[in-house]
């Protein structure tokens, strides 16, 4: 357990005077061996002081943030060289907030300050709904009698979204090819005619949900792209709950729990592009049936909040607070690796496209709410 401070929601937040930066930047900048070999590696690396500031970066690192130009970056850290969204959560900066406990990338430094050589996986969420998925190696460096950290840094976002795709094809789209195919090859031993429209139906639900799943991946990848467009039109908040709560409740998976519209929700006429929102939704849905006992009830409403419509998702369960913590991180889930992309596109589509806000809510006593509020007149993009 590394060490907390008291003006810091987890490592320490001083940093390192100005004219002490300068005077390792200097040296790096001279050392012809280093700067040689770390031009020539395919990775990003930065050098690291006590403070967890950059003093040197490789040309690599440079060209893919910087555009080449050191002075953008001395001093930084590096959550806040990548424009990490968590960085300005404090005033003390990268490393210092809660969120921070969980990231893979100042956990390795602090290894490596420590004395030991770290390598973990780090997920970024930056300012404009993009993601990064980093592979992080933190080795302990000691030039003229000083303590630093070579921090390199491999981009791996590019197999984080091949590993979710292949998951999600052979989890979710196999499981309903497998539902088609075994109950279509029943269909002709079949006489009873109620029998027969029952089995019908079930293979249109399946067929049904594995389109949505393929779907959604190429709405999250367009997204991811910058290639989505909304379609924008004027809609009625409380079609997209029947369509949403009808689409649910017929799902077999969740067959044994209930999605109820609150009655106290109120109907609301608004502009946006019901696709994406009935998919940010869907999967709010999906996320609080998964998360209930057979049983229970999930409440889903919209409303007029502060001039915003306001969509609400409820469970009654409680999401842990180290889960929390990395809630719309992409690639990360509680359902195992290459399925986490629920939240994470929640986030992205709600905020980037729809220009609105996602949240949550979750204790103990009051259960878990996801929320996205809107603009009931769509702003210019």
């Amino acid at each position: 357990m590394f060490k907390e401070y008291p003006t810091s929601g987890f490592a320490h937040p001083e940093r390192a005077e100005q004219s002490v930066l300068e005077k390792d930047m200097a040296f790096f900048k001279k050392n012809g061996a280093l700067n040689k070999i770390a031009n020539a590696v395919s990775a990003m690396i930065v050098i690291l002081n006590r403070q967890r500031q950059i003093v040197y970066a490789n040309e690599l690192f440079l060209q893919s943030f910087y555009k080449s130009d050191f002075k953008n970056v001395i001093g930084k850290r590096p959550g806040e060289a990548l424009n990490c969204i968590r960085s300005v959560n404090s005033f003390e900066g990268c490393g210092t907030t809660e969120f921070c406990r969980t990231c893979g990338a100042v956990n390795a430094i602090l290894e490596s300050q420590a004395g030991k050589k770290s390598e973990k996986e780090c997920r970024i969420m930056m300012f404009n709904n993009s993601a990064l998925d980093l592979r992080i190696t933190s080795t302990p460096y000691k030039k003229r009698g000083t303590e630093y950290t070579i921090f390199a840094i491999n981009d791996i976002s590019h197999e984080k979204r091949r590993q979710n795709l292949e998951n999600v094809f052979f989890h979710d789209v196999l499981n309903s090819a497998g539902g088609i195919l075994g109950l279509s090859g029943i269909l002709a031993e079949i006489e009873n005619r109620d029998e027969l429209l029952d089995i019908a139906q079930t293979i249109n639900r399946a067929a049904e949900n594995m389109v949505y799943e393929i779907q959604s991946q190429r709405q999250l990848g367009a997204a991811e792209r910058g290639d989505l467009i909304p379609n924008l039109r004027t809609v009625e908040s409380g079609k997209i709950l029947n369509d949403i709560a009808g689409f649910y409740s017929k799902n077999d998976l969740f067959r044994n729990k209930i999605i109820e519209i609150a009655p106290d929700s109120e109907e609301v006429e608004f502009i946006t592009d019901p696709v994406i929102l009935r998919r940010i939704l869907g999967n709010m849905v999906k996320n609080a049936l998964e998360a209930s006992a057979p049983g229970s009830k999930v409440k889903i409403c919209s409303s007029a909040i502060n001039n915003r419509v306001r969509f609400s998702v409820y469970n009654s369960g409680f999401i842990d607070k180290d889960v929390q913590l990395q809630m719309f991180q992409r690639s990360f889930s509680t359902k195992g690796n290459g399925r986490g992309t629920g939240t994470y596109s929640m986030k992205l589509l709600g905020e980037k496209y729809l220009k609105g806000k996602v949240g949550f809510n979750s204790t103990p006593e009051n259960g878990t709410t996801f929320f996205i509020d809107l603009q009931p007149d769509f702003p210019a993009v």
